[in-house]
């Protein structure tokens, strides 16, 4: 018997994605200050290279974690994720070279590739009937609400203290959240039910492509590609193609938190509206009201219009990508859910290093605004075609993976004995 209660889920879960979106702006809040200060000769080139590291963790974490939670559980995979990754943050903090820090953050992604799939299985989980469009979109403003808390930390800290508080700040709620993720976290019952079942990783990744279950699988792994693509690179260079646009830093900061403020406004609608008429067509509709508005920031705005565009960019962009991990979770059936999640989210990280690589090359060349919302425009479209691709209805069937047991041989009836006449 795991300890815990159902009502401690959400908000447990919610806190490790918190967490899991401090991560998500805290090199794009800190790179300014580095490359200006100079610290350890860094780049735009070496800072590219260490966010890519750090995403090739994430990758690798999505695709090891999320499948082994189908096998040891969802509780043991959060609580292992969220310490491996808050540990490594805080001794970022102290990192004495690029080549440490960038060997930190991607110990740090293995954790943090891991966290999210895995909590938002078990959110998924324990939802109600018909509620996994705002079950999952509820846990995920834990992820923009770290993003947002860590884009004013950047205000209030970075000039008083140095970036190297802010990786300090990050790591300490881990202290409070791992010993009551210990104590009152519960295991899924979902996982419970089939863990009986004779079950490993590899059986898990190839009931992926069983069942009917191939096309949506390439379809989730290109879409996730194409949102993480926009979250990650966003959020790591908006300070600086915006100062390259003739903005100052703190209003490039500011622009950052407008941006993932609408995100957290985005997903509370976009999981009450894919609950109402469906995840499938709400996430074809964020894609594309994402791409029109990230279009729409290579125009010169007044102050009020820009901070309304970047506001709706934030409330579609991020949520579409949320949408689709709802979706996820709709077409696998529960003994490869996590598996499903975690390998469309491991592939997506490809996406999210191919982000900062697109923002630090434009950068580079001097043509990051406006080709930069250009190019993320055009990803949002390839976003909505490749969600599309997805067949609308109920979840596939997909056969058991495990080894079959031996089926018992049934009796052979037997036919009532003739009790012959009855006696007059």
């Amino acid at each position: 018997m795991f300890p815990g209660t159902r009502g401690w889920v959400v908000p447990l879960a919610w806190t490790a994605v918190l967490l899991d979106g401090f991560d998500l702006v805290v090199l794009g809040t800190v790179l300014p200050v580095l490359l200006r200060g100079h610290v350890w000769g860094l780049t735009p080139a070496t800072a590219s290279v260490v966010s890519t590291v750090g995403l090739a963790g994430m990758m690798l974490g999505g695709l090891a974690i999320g499948t082994v939670t189908d096998v040891i559980g969802r509780r043991k995979s959060l609580i292992i994720s969220v310490t491996l990754f808050s540990l490594c943050t805080l001794l970022c903090a102290f990192a004495p070279s690029t080549f440490v820090f960038g060997l930190l953050r991607f110990v740090a992604g293995l954790g943090l590739g891991g966290c999210l799939p895995t909590a938002i299985t078990l959110v998924t989980e324990y939802a109600r009937g018909g509620k996994a469009g705002s079950a999952t979109t509820t846990v995920m403003t834990g992820y923009h609400v770290g993003a947002v808390l860590t884009a004013l930390l950047g205000i209030v800290l970075i000039s008083p203290l140095g970036w190297r508080a802010m990786f300090v700040a990050g790591a300490l709620p881990a202290v409070v959240l791992v010993p009551l993720m210990l104590k009152y976290l519960p295991e899924s019952e979902t996982f419970q039910r089939v863990r009986e079942s004779d079950r490993s990783a590899g059986h898990a990744v190839a009931g992926l492509f069983r069942g009917g279950l191939l096309r949506a699988t390439i379809a989730f792994w290109v879409t996730s590609f194409m949102g993480l693509l926009l979250v990650y690179g966003l959020n790591t260079w908006l300070p600086e193609i915006m100062r390259q646009a003739g903005y100052p830093l703190g209003a490039a900061l500011s622009l950052l938190l407008t941006l993932n403020v609408g995100g957290i406004v985005g997903l509370l609608v976009a999981g009450r509206v894919a609950d109402r008429v469906g995840i499938r067509p709400s996430a074809i509709v964020w894609f594309c009201a994402g791409a029109v508005f990230l279009a729409l920031l290579s125009v010169k705005l007044p102050a009020v219009g820009l901070y309304a565009a970047v506001f709706l960019t934030g409330c579609f962009v991020f949520s579409a990508q949320v949408l689709v991990y709802a979706y996820i979770g709709r077409v696998y059936p529960d003994a490869i859910r996590a598996t499903g999640l975690g390998w469309s989210a491991g592939i997506g990280r490809i996406g999210a290093i191919s982000g900062p690589i697109l923002g630090g090359a434009l950068l580079t060349a001097g043509i990051a605004y406006p080709w930069g919302f250009y190019a993320f425009a055009a990803v949002g479209a390839l976003g909505a075609a490749a969600v599309s691709v997805v067949r609308p209805g109920r979840r596939s069937p997909v056969p058991d993976v495990s080894p079959a047991p031996s089926a018992p041989v049934p009796p052979r009836p037997v036919p009532p004995r003739n009790p012959g006449p009855s006696a007059p």
